[in-house]
């Protein structure tokens, strides 16, 4: 089995070029995260955050550097992601930031490629990136540390407001070979700063290839950043994601995570409080179908007094799909006044789709107001025979019940465009799992 060989042999032949790619500090944090890499290897079953994920499927496959692809037009752009007119956007092909970067940014705002970040604000890239993830623990935020070379950096500062909507756009364009690329997003809001920002995950075809997402947040003193990420990676695409997010007092934050696309998906999404007065929101919402497989872990610390906390997850699986949901909430006993919700709901729409849903509580705190849930069931029935008996087919009605229960999670999108689209795409898909279905009868 090729597993960490592969790897290793893969940042060898890229070493001499990533040398010259940077400050020399960046090529010791690429050795770093290697050196980690190897150390914590693959995950195995008896790990008990991956009990319920095999990645010996990513392991056993020679994925090699993926080679420069060519730019997308903005027609190409929208029929992938929503018409994003009316946003700023910067596309990455392959890995690396083709489209220029956005013109007309207001005063103390830098957005563009990390590659020229590093050659051009090296001291500020050096100052944020990496410093809240643990290399030492998470072995694919350290294995995308070790070839760090292009990426998104958007850096505001104190009391800038970006009016527009940052679009960032990942596109793979599968080769012959299965091809890896391990993006990086770096985002530092400033003071008194805010920014809408939305990163979309797409292919130009199906095919088989490994991204490794590393996104890093870091807000200051009542910043607000509102974050949403869509993932329609190729059915036979690996797409393993880590999101780190460090809150400063009185900050606002929210991400929410659509996904829709990858035959393994793995998503580890943390948000640190670490001031009072903190207002955060994580959500999500993943769909998938005959033999996918989507794990979400989302850790979410109160390390600061006064601060809110609400999570919602909801999940519909078809076929023979397999869900993991392990929400962490953690109270530290300085944490008083905390108040934290977490809901995790599931909708399994076949006998064979299953799902593992593990909500937790760790309170080191006695003044707090902490709840968890956890809900999986299948469409009411009452309900459908509610619909059905006003002349609603059996198919559409099932349909409506569950863009019902999506719509929760999706009405929290204020990008219209994009909400509008994600809804046009969960119809597209309950209508080809209906098919699926009864071609399998």
């Amino acid at each position: 089995m090729p597993g960490v060989a592969v790897y290793e042999s893969a940042f060898n032949e890229l070493e001499p070029a990533l040398k010259k790619a940077g400050p020399a500090w960046v090529h010791d944090l690429r050795r770093t995260g290697l050196d980690h890499f190897r150390a914590l290897g693959f995950p195995s079953l008896r790990e008990e955050d991956w009990r319920f994920t095999r990645t010996r499927p990513i392991a056993e496959v020679d994925f090699r550097p993926a080679p420069g692809g060519a730019a997308q037009d903005a027609a190409r752009i929208a029929s992938l992601t929503f018409d994003d007119g009316a946003c700023l956007r910067l596309v990455l092909v392959n890995g690396r930031v083709l489209a220029p970067t956005p013109r007309s940014l207001p005063k103390g705002v830098w957005i563009g490629s990390l590659a020229v970040a590093l050659a051009e604000r090296g001291d500020r890239v050096q100052a944020l990136i990496a410093r809240g993830v643990d290399l030492e623990q998470q072995r694919f935020a350290a294995l995308n540390t070790a070839f760090l070379s292009d990426g998104v950096f958007i850096d505001i500062a104190d009391g800038a407001v970006v009016e527009q909507t940052v679009h960032i756009v990942h596109v793979t364009v599968p080769g012959e070979t299965p091809a890896m690329t391990h993006p990086r997003l770096l985002v530092a809001v400033g003071r008194n700063a805010e920014v809408n920002l939305i990163e979309s995950h797409v292919t130009t075809a199906e095919g088989g290839y490994f991204t490794n997402s590393v996104s890093e947040f870091v807000c200051g003193e009542n910043a607000s950043l509102h974050h949403v990420k869509v993932q329609r990676e190729s059915a036979r695409a690996f797409h393993i994601a880590m999101q780190h997010a460090t809150l400063s007092a009185n900050s606002r934050f929210s991400t929410l995570g659509v996904t829709m696309g990858g035959a393994l998906v793995r998503n580890d999404v943390h948000t640190i409080l670490a001031g009072p007065g903190i207002d955060a929101r994580v959500d999500g919402l993943y769909v998938a179908g005959e033999r996918q497989h989507v794990d979400n872990h989302t850790f979410i610390r109160h390390a600061q007094p006064h601060c809110h906390s609400f999570e919602l997850y909801k999940g519909v699986l078809d076929g023979h799909a397999r869900g993991v949901f392990n929400g962490r909430i953690y109270v530290d006993p300085v944490a008083q006044k905390t108040d934290a919700k977490q809901e995790n709901n599931c909708m399994l729409l076949s006998d064979h789709a299953r799902i593992n849903s593990n909500p937790q509580l760790e309170i080191f705190a006695d003044d707090v107001k902490c709840t968890h849930g956890a809900a999986i069931g299948k469409t009411d029935d009452d309900a459908l025979f509610y619909l059905r008996s006003r002349g609603i087919p059996v198919g559409d009605a099932r349909d409506l019940m569950v863009y019902a229960f999506a719509s929760e999670v999706l009405e929290r999108i204020t990008t219209e465009p994009l909400k509008h689209r994600l809804e046009d795409d969960l119809f597209a898909w309950l209508e080809n799992a209906r098919l699926a279905r009864t071609a399998a009868r």
